[in-house]
């Protein structure tokens, strides 16, 4: 089943600008692991050296943290709505 994952703005650089693409996987872990086999220059921001997920790296599913869920096993299907979402700090307060 192809399912379509939104990819923000700040990665579109390595998704050759699509703000989304379509992926075949049955959990949220497969298609990561897909993206990161169609973009491999993405493994580094969504990947520790260790290979775990990066603790700013959020996945949500209709809406739903995948981290409320699941995990990466959180099952996935055509439909949904999933949304890759990195966590973005800085700015200025002063």
């Amino acid at each position: 089943m192809s399912i379509a994952l939104k990819i923000p703005t700040a990665l579109r650089g390595f998704t050759d600008g699509l703000n989304q693409v379509e992926l075949e996987g049955d959990t949220v872990g497969e298609l990561l692991k897909k993206l990161i086999e169609k973009y491999p220059d993405l493994t580094t921001h969504l990947y520790d050296e260790e290979g775990l997920l990066r603790s700013f790296v959020n996945v949500f599913v209709d809406g739903t943290n995948v981290k409320s869920l699941e995990g990466q096993q959180t099952p996935v299907k055509e439909g949904q709505s999933i949304m890759l979402v990195p966590a973005i700090a800085g700015g200025n307060f002063g």
